[in-house]
Parts: structure tokens; sequence; C-alpha cells
């Protein structure tokens, strides 16, 4: 790649979730998008293989989306959300309610993962408090979950190098579910592995510790992408909701990555037939073009909160962005472009196709598996001795100068384009990773 000319100064930004030293000697820096393609500084295409950050399902740019956010604009750029309303707020609400499971259509805006996750953590303790259950404060997550990075959601969540420097700060009645990835059972598996329901159960060990007058909610990705796309066992999913309602726990999905279409449906938990209690989204419910997120919530539940509140306030959480006039705008465009295209049939129709590209590379270099679900592929590599993610870091790199955009997280390679995307450039993905794993050998 040539080195770009011309740069911004790069000392002030702090980056997120990056390491900055490494990238300010070796900046990768996009200036444009279009559709499935990304252009870099120095006018290179690059094919857009994670869909910007497994949020952009419609494809970069849409005229429909940006045309909604710039009239918005300019009529009414901001409205408070406390004790005042603006008419698009209430409609994307109902946009929002229309696609998820029957009988949850009560929705709370908010403007990210984090945020989604922090707040149905809250609804889930309001609830319990609600209806005279106040000791009911523990939550259960799982290992290896991502759960945003509020501290709720890190408390809940499983991933290591996300917890250990706020460890003596993170929420106190916590504990989690063991995570459902296994080599042995199920490496190079197609959809769901068929080992592994069994997992769910060792929620029943943990509600007799606690014992079930103490659970608030059990926290779960229908399927983890964050941690390196671990894809639910048959069976699980369906024996977590009998636990929890078993034992009056409510059941939370982080949909923040699989809702609007990853999957093939407009949820996971829609394509995988299992309803919980509250739904977390952001990412794909404004193709990324306003940061948005919601919470959708069972009906009941909200019933309870709200109805149960002697007058005034009934439940004290919000943003000053919620339902954001220009995000309102962007969700309603991005929803209206879902339904006219069919893009979520669009996924279901493209996944098996996708699922045979990804499964080529079983056999290339250092590839130890292979696992898929939808339009999302995770390529797991050997570990370099001493030097765990460096491998999938290198391959990472190597893409990227090839002109195609993945995501890595430790050694897993991850996969999930726009829901536009073609046949054609579906092979183009899967055969330049095989090439950048012969190359990195």
């Amino acid at each position: 790649m040539n080195a770009p000319t011309g740069l911004p100064d790069l000392s002030h930004l702090w980056m997120p979730f990056t390491a900055n030293r490494q990238f300010k000697s070796q900046p990768r820096l996009l200036a444009g998008a279009k559709g499935m393609y990304y252009t870099s500084v120095d006018g290179r295409q690059i094919l857009d293989g994670t869909s910007g950050l497994w949020c952009v399902n419609a494809g970069h740019c849409r005229e429909e989306i940006a045309q909604a956010i710039a009239r918005q604009a300019g009529s009414l750029d901001y409205a408070p959300g406390f004790q005042l309303g603006h008419p698009l707020a209430f409609e994307a609400a109902s946009a929002v309610a229309g696609l998820m499971p029957q009988g949850m259509d009560r929705i709370f805006f908010t403007n990210s993962g984090s945020e989604s996750v922090d707040t149905a953590l809250k609804i889930a303790l309001a609830y319990h408090r609600a209806r005279g259950d106040a000791q009911r404060t523990r939550l259960i997550g799982r290992e290896r979950g991502y759960h945003g990075v509020g501290f709720g959601g890190i408390s809940v969540g499983g991933i290591s190098p996300n917890r250990k420097t706020f460890s003596g700060a993170l929420l106190p009645a916590v504990d989690h579910l063991p995570h459902t990835h296994s080599l042995e059972h199920n490496a190079f598996s197609k959809g769901q592995p068929a080992w592994g329901a069994h997992l769910a159960d060792d929620l029943e060990r943990i509600v007799a510790l606690h014992d079930p007058s103490t659970i608030a909610a059990v926290i779960v990705e229908p399927m983890a992408g964050s941690t390196g796309v671990l894809v639910p066992p048959q069976g699980y999913l369906e024996r977590l909701r009998e636990i929890t309602a078993k034992y009056g726990i409510l059941l939370i999905f982080d949909e923040v990555i699989t809702g609007y279409g990853r999957l093939g449906a407009a949820t996971a938990s829609e394509f995988f037939g299992v309803t919980p209690d509250l739904i977390t989204m952001a990412k794909g419910i404004s193709n990324a073009a306003v940061p948005a997120g919601a919470v959708a919530v069972r009906r009941e539940v909200h019933d309870a909160i709200v109805n149960g509140a002697q007058g005034g306030i009934e439940f004290f959480h919000g943003y000053t962005y919620s339902a954001h006039p220009l995000a309102a705008a962007a969700i309603l465009a991005t929803l209206d472009l879902y339904r006219r295209e069919q893009l979520f049939t669009r996924a279901r129709t493209l996944a098996p196709a996708f699922e045979a590209a990804a499964h080529t590379l079983k056999g290339a270099p250092n590839v130890i598996d292979v696992r898929n679900i939808g339009l999302v592929a995770g390529i797991e590599l050997a570990p370099r001795d001493g030097a765990p993610g460096a491998r999938a870091a290198e391959a990472f790199q190597k893409c990227f100068d090839s002109g195609l955009m993945v995501r890595y997280t430790g050694d897993t390679l991850a996969v999930s384009p726009p829901l536009i995307i073609e046949e054609s450039q579906i092979a183009e993905m899967f055969q330049s990773i095989g090439k950048v794993l012969k190359e990195i050998a």
C-alpha cells in the first residue's frame, strides 16, 4: 500500500479499541464509501467484508437515508425527549415495534448498543422492583460475551481484556454461564452445531447457587459476534428460555449485531424461533448513518413498571439524544429501505452460497475452524507460539492492503458483509482471504 500523502495531524485523537501507536505508524484511513466499497485516502477501492462494524446492512451512502437526514436537519434539528416529544420519535417506535416478535412492542430509544444493554439491565431491575421482588438484583451473563462498554455491559460481558482494568468497579451481583465454543466437538460446523445444548443447563446450577428469587435477568447474544462468531448449538437458546421462564427470570437477547437482517430475518429471535423478554439493538437500526439504538420490551414488562408507579416519572433513565430527530429520520428511512428491497429475504437467499464459499477455506494454511450462520462467518486460525492474535492481525492488514476489509478478534477473522452483496463478491472475499492465508503461512 502506498503511504498516504497530506495526512491530518494524528496526535490528538485517542482511538477506541485500537493499538494507537501501531496505527499511527501505519495509518489505514478511509475517505469515502458507496455501496459495497470503501475508498481509502490513497484512492483504492476496498470491498467491505464487515458492514463497517457489523452495522451498514444496506450498503454505504444510501441516498434515501441521506436525504431523510438532511430534510430532518433542515426542519427540526433537535427536540428534547424529557417531558416533550416530536412526531418522528413515535413513528420510529411504531416502525421498530412492527419488526419485533409478537408482544414486544414497547420501544425505548438509546444511541448505541452499549446504552441499549445498560438500559435493558435497568429495565429488568425496575420490573422486579415494581412487582415487589426488589431482592432480584443478580444478573447473569456469559463467558466470551460482549455487551458493550458501559459498566453494566462489561460486568455481564465475559471478554477478559475488556474487564480486567475495571475489575474493581464492576457490578457486584453478577455471574456467568459457560460459553458454547468447542473446537473438539464443533469444528467446521455449518449453521448451528449439533453439540452443546446441554451447556444451557449450567443455568440450573447458578440458580441453585444463588436462589432464583435473587436473579433478575439472563443476557446473552443469540449469536456472539465480537468474540469470534460463536453460533448457538441446536436447542441451546430454547433451553435458556425454558429455564428462565420456569424461575421468573427475564431473558435478554443482545441483538446489536444480529438485528436487522444479519441472519436472514428481522431479529435472531425470529430466526431461531425463541422469544425473549427484552431485545437490545443498534447498528443496523439506522444503517449506522446516525448513531442510534433501542430496546424492545415485552408489553407486560413495560406495563408493570409504568402502571405500577404512583405518579410522575415511572422510570428514571434516559439520554439527551434518545429518539434524536435525525436518528428517528434515519431509522424510518432505513427500515423502509429494508422492506422495499427485501434485504432480509435477500440475506436468507444468499446464505447457502455464503456458507459454501466460507467453507472452501477448510484446509487453508493454519485454519482450524470455519463456522457460519446467515451472512456471518468466523475463520479461526492457529495462534502463533507466544503471540496470540498476531496471525489474525497480520491477515487483517494483508487483506486491507489487497482491497478487502475484514475484522479480527483474537485469532479469528470475522466476515459479515452488507446484505446487498452479490454472489461474485462473496466468492471474491473468501478467495482473497485464502490467498492472504497462503502468503502469511
